[in-house]
């Protein structure tokens, strides 16, 4: 019997199964649906946040605007006192610096406005306190507050979500890379150690083939081709580890670049959607600005010489208390909206039945001394010029609207002396 010789206590450790493409599959499909799934709540959250914004600042204006119009009549003329301290709530800093827009609407007791929206009412009682006291108070607000998305309100929320955003999928690269390198870290271990081994085997056979020299052949040739087919198949062992490892590391490589390019388009992205707001907003400054140009150059037709006559005869049947000027005719029949012409024939109206419901009175300015002409507003823009009548209560000078007000004050201060 031959001499049998120790074996090594160690046994070769098995090579780790190569990960399957499925799973590899299902990685990039999750990496995916978690890029889509940040970006979509990065979107909710920007729309409901500004939103919420919106409501907070609705409150607080609300109650802002509420304790600025309980007033002391004591103190002063009422309507003096409302607006000055609904003027110092629209001073705050959201208005002024994060662009917020607050439209306040104060009514009085008696359903009138009082104050909209920073335009102040006159009374049409001034110099008695008590029944403007009576007439206003208590008065009541409606305030609405918008936050437009170019403001610096929504400009924060926006780029303070993109900047989560940015971090959360950093944070999710940097963990991903993480596990690949640890797996990464596993195989090449393993490829380590089983090189170690190996050359552990090839000592051992060295040693034995000295020793097979002094000994018989027939006694150890079992033990060499069991040596030899050890060898081969760790040989095979370390093939399959150093392909497993090429392709760990061209996975590795990929998975990077594709992370890389996934980031940047991000970035290329959140860049694009912050130059079309920037855009879009041009276009409607522009759009508008054009709008309003279309409309002053639109040219207006000259009124017929029998709709003329025919309105002349019907407003002068109509509003016994006042004289038309032929002018102011032909300015009706000019309105091209026949809601406008309706709004003024119903200020006329007023003005002939029951001159204290009229709108809005003020004695028109910047004309020569010798004039004494009052405007009258009708739908918001419309404007009635008139004075008193040589033969009846009131006289109808001229109609126009904002558009034509400098054409309208021109021909006023052309108008002779009586």
């Amino acid at each position: 019997m031959g001499k049998s010789f120790p074996s090594d206590g160690n046994a070769v450790p098995p090579a780790p199964a190569p990960a399957s493409s499925g799973g590899v599959a299902l990685d990039r499909i999750a990496s995916f649906r978690v890029t889509y799934v940040a970006i979509l709540a990065f979107v909710l959250l920007y729309v409901f946040s500004v939103k919420g914004a919106e409501q907070l600042l609705t409150r607080r204006f609300d109650a802002n605007v509420a304790a600025a119009i309980q007033v002391d009549p004591a103190a002063g003329p009422i309507l003096d006192q409302i607006h000055d301290r609904v003027e110092k709530v629209k001073q705050s800093a959201w208005i002024r610096v994060g662009g917020v827009r607050v439209t306040a609407i104060v009514i009085g007791a008696d359903g009138q406005p009082v104050y909209a929206g920073g335009r102040r009412i006159p009374s049409p009682m001034p110099g008695d306190p008590l029944a403007e006291a009576q007439r206003l108070l208590p008065a009541s607000a409606d305030v609405v507050v918008s936050v437009p998305h170019n403001s610096l309100v929504a400009n924060t929320v926006l780029i303070a979500y993109a900047a989560l955003l940015i971090q959360t999928l950093f944070l999710y690269d940097r963990r991903r890379q993480r596990l690949e390198d640890e797996r990464f870290g596993v195989a090449l271990r393993a490829r380590e150690e089983t090189a170690a081994r190996a050359a552990r085997i090839e000592a051992e056979l060295a040693s034995l083939s000295e020793q097979v020299e002094e000994r018989i052949e027939a006694e150890v040739s079992e033990e060499m081709a069991s040596l030899r087919s050890e060898r081969a198949q760790l040989q095979e062992k370390l093939d399959g580890l150093a392909r497993r490892e090429t392709e760990l590391r061209s996975r590795a490589g990929q998975l990077q670049q594709a992370l890389v390019s996934e980031r940047s388009g991000l970035e290329e992205m959140l860049d694009e959607a912050l130059g079309d707001l920037a855009r879009k907003d041009e276009e409607l400054r522009s759009l508008q600005e054009k709008l309003k140009g279309a409309e002053k150059a639109k040219p207006l037709a000259a009124p017929r010489a029998r709709d003329v006559d025919l309105l002349a005869q019907r407003l002068r049947t109509l509003y016994k208390n006042v004289e038309f000027d032929d002018h102011a005719i032909a300015d009706l029949i000019a309105l091209r909206d026949e809601s406008m012409k309706l709004r003024a024939e119903e200020e006329i109206k007023r003005l002939s039945d029951d001159v204290e419901t009229a709108t809005v009175r003020r004695k028109v300015g910047g004309l020569p001394s010798h004039l004494t002409i009052f405007e009258l507003g009708f739908a918001g823009k419309g404007r009635i010029y008139y004075t008193p009548g040589r033969q009846r209560r009131h006289r109808v000078l001229a109609v126009g609207a904002k558009n034509s007000q400098k054409t309208d004050l021109e021909y006023l201060s052309r108008l002779p002396r009586e």
